[in-house]
């Protein structure tokens, strides 16, 4: 299985696009993903992908399978979305998600039992057999350092890292190395870095530099393609899809952007020695009848 979270310190640089346009781009070449978004805040994955309008009902949730009291099924919380890409919507309640760990850390403590408040996500997945039923396990935290992020890396031990080579991206590429050791820490596990995916890029001098003091691999490298993630943002669906349904042309150094998700996605499945059965020519655009 190829398990990965995308994850940035610096916000802003398309984490949340990356992880939705990747988890199409298996998709689309035949793999079953499963995309777990773990951030409370309104501007997340659940929205691009146009599946959180119960994010603040009294429903089931993910945080309530992560501390053992759930009201339903793990399987009913995933919803398909576009591609037939399989999505555990955020809950508002997970913004409670500290509180909820901590407070079931104490409580099996106090009866001598132990409750890995970085594992609850692991754990979770484990007993849903997620690993048997999906070939890809995308997850999608905050940039901030707490549980959500800690249980997203613990489940998936590797990471996808958005880069943007600019000032604010270069303090960033310089605590790459210390930020993942220091999560390796923090989670006595190893932690892999599968590739950094530099974005917004123009080819200035100063970026190329930046890009250059970037000690990971950089299979693929991503122009300015602000329209393009601001018009899939508002219509709430991948590239590929605002691409396909809500461009009145084809733009070559769209498709091409396109094509660079498509590869990327091949690289990162390489790594996990994973063979998608039905890749597309990348940046092909299905047409939908």
């Amino acid at each position: 299985m190829l398990s990965y979270s995308t994850y940035s310190e610096a916000g802003g640089v398309g984490k949340t696009t990356t992880a939705a346009n990747l988890a199409v781009a298996h998709a689309r070449a035949g793999l079953k993903p499963l995309v777990v978004p773990l951030d409370p805040q309104e501007g997340n994955l659940s929205r691009l992908f146009g599946v959180d309008k119960d994010r603040s009902k009294n429903i089931d949730h993910l945080a309530r399978h992560m501390i053992n009291r759930p009201k339903g099924d793990f399987e009913d919380l995933i919803v398909t979305a576009e591609h037939g890409v399989d999505v555990i919507p955020e809950h508002n309640q997970l913004a409670d998600l500290r509180d909820w760990l901590r407070r079931e850390q104490d409580q099996a403590a106090a009866v001598g039992d132990a409750f890995n408040i970085h594992a609850a996500l692991l754990s979770t997945l484990a007993d849903a057999g997620v690993r048997d039923e999906y070939d890809v396990l995308i997850c999608d935290p905050p940039a901030t350092e707490g549980p959500h992020l800690h249980n997203a890396i613990n489940a998936t031990r590797s990471l996808v890292i958005p880069v943007e080579p600019s000032a604010k991206g270069q303090a960033a590429v310089e605590g790459l190395e210390q930020l993942v050791s220091g999560l390796e820490d923090t989670l006595e596990i190893d932690v892999g870095v599968l590739a950094a995916v530099p974005v917004g890029v123009k080819g200035t001098n100063d970026q190329k530099r930046v890009l250059s003091e970037i000690p990971y691999s950089t299979p693929e490298i991503f122009g300015d393609r602000t329209s393009l993630m601001e018009g899939s943002w508002a219509q709430q669906c991948s590239a590929f899809t605002y691409v396909r349904d809500h461009r009145d042309r084809r733009r070559d150094y769209e498709v091409e952007t396109l094509a660079q998700y498509d590869r990327l996605a091949r690289y990162l499945e390489a790594q996990a020695e994973i063979e998608a059965p039905n890749p597309p020519e990348p940046g092909a655009i299905e047409e939908v009848a």
